[in-house]
């Protein structure tokens, strides 16, 4: 990263520290433009007959199957992604495009019985959609945002991280490549202190969308609630994997729940919460399990775990585990890059900071219960409810601790979180809203209600 008030960003491969690309960093004034422009190009295509939409966002789809490859190494190179995990956010991109796509075609309004009349609702576009999206999944969050918003008839103003912007400039070049009216979607980089709150503070931005932490997105709906301005804000998380005595422990255990990408998944379930009969066991089984985990170049297929996205966020990780603590370890590169090993704190209180606080690095907490009252208490106990998985063989207890739990996503017997065909957001301080699913080009429409009188006119 550079000084902010210098005009670029540079972009470093997180795994050799090396610069890959230089980008010119948006003004306030270019943020302006941007939107000026938005406003205009949203008209036009918010006209076009719902199947005209629909159709273009399929060619925008096809256009990305065509090159995902180049999509999956830019992620590589600019995020540390590992490249099976960068062409699976690629295909997600295509695979959103084309259920929001369908949606375009299905945003019905409805009828509603009134005396003397017919009344009727309209779902219109909210207008210019500012998509402020994060470093950690960079093209998939970026899709998330912006690709419903699109096919539901608004144009969309998309700031990517600063650190990761070159995969959010290739999909808006390749938009206009599939035939996208110009300037309905755009790819504004810039650091956030300037082109994200400009993005924020403009008058003409209908909705924000952001992804980031819970302190920057209290700012972000502070600034909104000054123009009364609608957000969708998918913040922190600290998600608990509770496992029971009877579950699958290979299974429930799986390293990945909250290795995968380096750690930096709002999802990750970095609380591991463990039924004392099975505690010794969990703990023998996800040393083994750590030791066996190849961190690496992330371009070498073989490799399950790649860096950190920067030096800022390498101190931050190293700040939690003391060279002392408690703890199981893997191992992981020395020399450049921004490198942890896969850490599992065996010692830390379950109110602790590592227990408690987001870390956002491969960095796990293990913890025993004594039952399910204490599991769901020791599930609850942070200021955030994103995301969480639960392992039992008991339906009843599967059910009743889904209910208990305080998160916006569960999963039961699995570490899924994100579908693009079913709801995702959080609660508490994890943020705002839903993305994702059956509704989410609703969230991009305000509902107009229309009356018409069948009595005839006064005698």
């Amino acid at each position: 990263m550079t000084d902010p008030h210098e005009h670029e960003l540079r972009v470093l491969n997180p795994a050799t520290e090396e610069v890959v690309a230089t980008v010119p960093a948006a003004s306030e004034e270019d943020v302006a433009a941007a939107v000026a422009r938005a406003a205009r190009a949203q008209r036009a295509w918010a006209a076009l007959a719902p199947a005209d939409r629909a159709r273009l966002l399929r060619r925008f789809a096809d256009v990305v199957e065509a090159h995902t490859e180049e999509l999956a190494w830019l992620e590589v190179r600019e995020a540390g992604h590992t490249l099976g995990n960068a062409r699976w956010e690629a295909g997600n991109a295509r695979d959103l495009l084309l259920y929001a796509a369908g949606g375009a075609e299905r945003l019905l309004g409805s009828q509603i019985p009134a005396p003397g009349g017919w009344n009727v609702t309209f779902q219109e576009p909210l207008g210019v959609i500012g998509v402020i999206a994060p470093w950690n999944f960079p093209m998939p969050i970026a899709a998330w945002g912006s690709f419903p918003a699109l096919a539901a008839g608004n144009a969309v103003v998309l700031k990517p991280a600063e650190t990761t912007p070159l995969t959010a400039l290739r999909l808006a070049e390749l938009a206009l490549e599939a035939g996208l009216p110009e300037h309905v979607f755009q790819a504004v980089p810039g650091y956030g202190a300037t082109a994200g709150r400009a993005l924020v503070d403009h008058p003409d931005i209908a909705k924000i969308v952001f992804t980031g932490s819970t302190r920057t997105g209290r700012e972000v709906m502070e600034r909104c609630a000054r123009l009364v301005k609608p957000v969708t804000l998918e913040l922190g998380g600290k998600s608990p994997n509770i496992v029971f005595a009877d579950a699958d422990l290979e299974a429930a255990l799986d390293p990945f729940s909250f290795l995968d990408n380096s750690g930096q998944d709002c999802c990750a379930r970095t609380r591991i919460l463990v039924h004392e009969p099975v505690f010794e066991a969990a703990r023998e089984f996800l040393a083994g399990a750590l030791a066996d985990v190849v961190v690496g170049d992330p371009a070498d297929e073989k490799t399950r775990m790649g860096p950190l996205i920067s030096r800022q966020q390498l101190d931050r990780v190293r700040s939690y585990v003391p060279d002392d603590a408690p703890a199981l370890r893997g191992t992981a590169p020395d020399g450049p890059g921004f490198w942890f090993p896969p850490t599992v704190l065996t010692g830390e209180r379950p109110d602790g900071p590592a227990a408690t606080e987001e870390i956002f690095g491969p960095v796990a907490v293990l913890l025993p219960f004594t039952d399910e009252q204490d599991a769901v208490r020791l599930a609850n106990g942070t200021p955030y409810g994103l995301s969480g998985s639960i392992w039992t063989r008991d339906v009843g207890r599967a059910l009743r601790v889904s209910q208990a739990v305080q998160a916006g996503n569960l999963s039961v017997n699995s570490h899924s979180s994100v579908r693009y065909w079913t709801p995702f957001g959080g609660f508490k301080q994890s943020g705002l809203g839903r993305e994702l699913g059956p509704h989410a080009l609703t969230a991009f429409t305000r509902t107009k209600n229309v009356f018409i009188s069948t009595e005839g006119p006064a005698q």
